[in-house]
């Protein structure tokens, strides 16, 4: 295996989930998602794909700055990555559940849930290394306003059908 390719596979993993879920939000943007009430300070959709392209990115690094760290996959892995690992799975699992299902109340548990994990995994990560750990600090900038924009959807369309 070449040295890079480690350093490539991580930090491309996120966007596997990103890719499958985007297939739901595109067929659902139009025919739903546009229906609903939203804030005014709600992103445009546009911005949506380069900013979780930027993240899955700057989180899959971080990944692997832990994994090189910490020498591959052993004992002393299996916490910082395992977080990561459970992180990654409510972050893929938070589209067919908002999107897909138009379950805008589950999804906004999923929200949380991967905010708890997001945050547990940059603190796992801090003293394995820094570096790793401040990448993931604009994924949880993002959550927190993902989270409130949940919210407010859910809050202002939870009786339409």
């Amino acid at each position: 295996v070449p040295a890079w390719a480690p350093a490539v596979g991580f930090t491309l993993l996120p966007h596997a989930g990103g890719l499958l879920g985007s297939s739901i939000t595109k067929r659902e943007i139009p025919t739903w998602y546009e229906t609903l009430q939203k804030p005014s300070w709600c992103p445009p959709n546009w911005v949506f794909a380069p900013v979780w392209g930027t993240l899955y990115t700057t989180m899959g690094y971080g990944s692997y700055l832990v994994w090189e760290e910490l020498g591959g996959f052993n004992e002393k892995s299996v916490v910082p990555l395992g977080l990561y690992a459970g992180n990654l799975a409510l972050n893929w699992a938070w589209t067919p559940i908002f999107f897909g299902a138009h379950k805008m109340g589950w999804g906004l548990v999923t929200l949380l849930l991967t905010t708890g994990t997001a945050t547990a995994t940059a603190a796992s990560w801090y003293n394995i290394n820094k570096t790793a750990a401040y990448l993931m600090v604009p994924y949880l900038a993002w959550l927190s306003l993902a989270s409130a924009l949940n919210y407010r959807i859910w809050k202002d369309n939870r009786n339409k059908k």
